[in-house]
């Protein structure tokens, strides 16, 4: 009867020769100083402020705010402004103090959740690695689910651009991505589960590799042996060399790997013990819990 652990450590070692083998997906996350995209000039906003342009209450602080310190300017006293107007001498008396529109913003927009804030650690993390450019970015994160307008990219990356910090980041390592792909789903950072799923959506072999690999987890950890057949028919069926030949090993021994998976016995716990010192790594820690 085929071990469990040993049915891990395997598959983790094929899982990351199949991404060596698509290291060029990796460098989605990696800014390409050859072909740099300028951002479109439509979008530049040349009041040089922070705040988009196109949101509904920037823009209606911003027409409001021009057009009190315009009557102001004309020798209108607040409360005939707030006459013509039709507003109230608080709101007269906010517009009027504020210099600039984007001092109202303070408490009243940025501390209310935004579309972005789920994507801002994928963000970070791409302007460390060199990518400054919003438009860019905001490209990347829209197949990874961001809903929100380009201009909410753009004045995030122009606050960072005002304090820049250091360009030390590089691309995952084929090991670090095998290692997100084999770890349990909940167990992964928001950052790395964003950083995963870029890589997934531009490289469909890898995104394969991750189906098999959480499938495998739970034929292993739920005793499923009997779907052990239709995993190595799944596998066939997708270009991943590395695994094909894993599939192949386990396919000449599916008369041991079957109750190897199903019966509640292995010889993992010993078989780890003799063989732990060949196997410090992160993969072989990352293993579905129920292994033995």
């Amino acid at each position: 009867m085929a071990d469990r652990w040993h049915l891990w450590h395997n598959l983790s070692e094929a899982a990351e020769r199949c991404v060596a083998d698509h290291r060029g997906c990796l460098q989605v996350l990696a800014p390409d100083p050859t072909q740099p995209a300028p951002e479109p000039e439509k979008f530049e906003d040349p009041s040089g402020s922070p705040w988009p342009r196109g949101h509904r209450f920037a823009d209606r602080t911003r027409v409001n705010h021009s057009t009190i310190h315009e009557l102001l300017a004309a020798g209108l006293s607040r409360r005939a402004i707030g006459r013509q107007l039709r507003t109230t001498s608080r709101t007269v008396k906010r517009l009027v103090d504020a210099a600039t529109p984007e001092d109202l913003f303070q408490g009243q927009w940025q501390g209310r959740p935004s579309k972005l804030d789920a994507f801002k650690p994928y963000l970070d993390d791409r302007w460390n690695q060199g990518c400054t450019n919003a438009w860019r970015v905001w490209e990347e994160i829209v197949p990874l689910g961001y809903q929100g307008s380009y201009q909410r990219v753009r004045a995030y990356f122009r606050e960072k651009r005002l304090s820049p910090g250091p360009v030390t980041a590089r691309p995952p390592s084929p090991r670090v991505v095998a290692g997100w792909i084999l770890r349990r789903p909940d167990t992964l950072t928001e950052t790395e589960h964003l950083r995963l799923k870029a890589v997934l959506v531009h490289c469909p072999e890898l995104d394969a590799l991750t189906g098999h690999v959480r499938s495998f987890g739970q034929m292993l950890t739920e005793r499923q042996g009997e779907r052990l057949p239709q995993w190595l028919d799944a596998v066939r069926r997708d270009n991943l060399p590395s695994l094909h030949t894993l599939a192949a090993g386990i396919d000449r021994d599916r008369d041991a790997v079957i109750p190897g998976l199903t019966l509640p016995w292995s010889s993992g716990d010993v078989e780890g013990h003799a063989t732990g010192s060949r196997c410090s790594n992160a993969r072989c820690s990352a293993a579905p819990a129920s292994l033995s």
